[in-house]
């Protein structure tokens, strides 16, 4: 008698024979709609200047856009994150909460073109102060840790946030890893009448090697001293359990980790502890950098390498991602 076909493994196995097969038992799917395109939007007119360090990506004026916004919705992808590159800089990042700023210029220009596009929008500071750093610098010295002012910084993101509202901004996103920062917006949005708009906070920041290349596009490398007093160590998960709890309890609607896929052991965690909050991925413009540097070398196999790691970001728990891959991974789903 033959028993070969009794073993739970060759069951295992028999789920497999087939493309067909595999597909129709997959767990998790990787879906164009759980993906959000940064764009990095520049003062100024007839700009579209390729970034060397993120293949495929631009810097792009507000009169350029039409064309990358009708692609982007051609290929299904349903929401964006904005990044904003003023005309000039300096120490309080004026542009970000002026009225006629580089976001608030481009959120109604998009919504012109595309109405129903999610736009997403960071609200920071480093890519508008002079100095890089993502809040008020009271005082730096040679050697020593950067001190960012959290009170008055808090101050400048409420005015920020409130002028994207105005705007026609879908989703807040936080990112300077300010105390009391998720509390401060909050508040604000709530006084000037957006009840109705949700919070994504970028609780779970670390300060990772993973984001050279976004600081050479968004033009906010800091000047002097680096990031760490105000961002997570990498070494740490409890840490980012706090951080999520204390964000919730300040009013996120939902909660970012980033990276990304050099993080998967972070998003499963966060996931399990807080369930009932959609969790995004910020797959970053390093880990975005890595899988292109490698895949134009012809030591890897791009389009299968990207899924697989956007894949099981979205396995470990990230309802949405946010990615540089987004534009392709519609080609490649479209064209399958």
């Amino acid at each position: 008698m033959n028993y070969h076909g009794h073993f739970p493994k060759t069951r295992l196995r028999r789920l497999r024979q087939s493309d067909n097969i595999r597909v129709l038992v997959r767990e998790t799917r990787l879906d164009v709609n759980k993906l959000i395109l940064p764009m990095f939007i520049k003062y100024g007119t007839n700009i579209k200047n390729p970034i060397a360090s993120m293949p495929g990506h631009y810097q792009i004026s507000v009169d350029q856009l039409a064309e990358e916004i009708n692609e982007i919705t051609r290929l299904g992808i349903k929401g964006i994150m904005l990044f904003g590159i003023p005309a000039q800089k300096d120490p309080l990042g004026k542009d970000s909460y002026a009225k006629n700023g580089i976001i608030q210029t481009a959120i109604p220009a998009i919504k012109k073109i595309t109405p129903d596009l999610l736009v997403m929008t960071d609200v920071c500071f480093c890519e508008y102060t002079d100095h890089g750093h993502c809040g008020v610098v009271t005082q730096h010295e040679e050697g020593q840790a950067v001190n960012v002012d959290n009170d008055k910084t808090l101050e400048l993101l409420a005015k920020q946030a409130v002028s994207h509202a105005q705007a026609g901004a879908d989703i807040i996103a936080p990112s300077g890893n300010m105390d009391g920062m998720v509390y401060a917006l909050r508040n604000a949005l709530d006084e000037a009448g957006f009840t109705h708009l949700p919070i994504l906070s970028y609780s779970v920041k670390y300060a990772s090697s993973m984001y050279g290349p976004f600081r050479q596009a968004a033009e906010g490398a800091p000047k002097f001293g680096d990031r760490r007093t105000y961002q997570m160590d990498y070494a740490n998960v409890n840490e980012a359990i706090r951080e999520c709890a204390l964000d919730i309890s300040e009013g996120a609607d939902m909660l970012m980790v980033k990276p990304a896929h050099t993080y998967l052991d972070i998003i499963c965690r966060v996931k399990q502890t807080y369930p009932e909050l959609p969790l995004c991925a910020y797959h970053t413009s390093g880990e975005f950098a890595l899988v292109k540097a490698a895949a134009e070398k012809g030591w890897i196999d791009e389009r299968k390498s990207a899924m697989e790691i956007l894949t099981a970001i979205h396995r470990a728990g990230a309802d949405f991602i946010i990615t540089y891959y987004a534009k392709e991974v519609g080609q490649w789903l479209q064209n399958k």
